[in-house]
């Protein structure tokens, strides 16, 4: 997420610790976790809120796949590089409009009304 080395780290501290001073600093870092700690429960009971509204069916939804580069990535370059393919039935058949499946090397039917 973020890069951060350890000389950057250092370099952080160093200047909080110039512009907090030493007495405030261990409260300042106090202050901080406790935020970082409150804004990880918020997004963990937004999450929680998310998943209750969506009911069952979407119990086991990734956050990760709601955002759009990650949904591509899942869903056509996974398949583009075989990884969805290898499973039986998806390499010898595809589905059609209808739900009925392609035989291997038969083309789809062509569509008018679509074109």
């Amino acid at each position: 997420m973020f890069d951060l080395s350890i000389g950057k780290l250092l370099v952080l501290a160093v200047i909080a610790l110039i512009v907090f001073g030493p007495n405030e600093l261990p409260k300042m870092a106090s202050q901080a976790g406790r935020a970082l700690r409150d804004l990880r429960r918020i997004a963990e009971g937004a999450k929680n809120d998310l998943r209750e509204g969506l009911g069952p069916e979407f119990a086991d939804l990734e956050l990760d796949d709601l955002n759009p580069k990650r949904f591509v990535q899942k869903h056509l370059f996974d398949e583009m590089n075989g990884d969805h393919a290898n499973s039986a039935g998806a390499a010898a058949a595809r589905p059609r409009a209808n739900g009925s499946l392609l035989a291997p090397g038969e083309r789809a039917p062509y569509d008018t009304d679509a074109t």
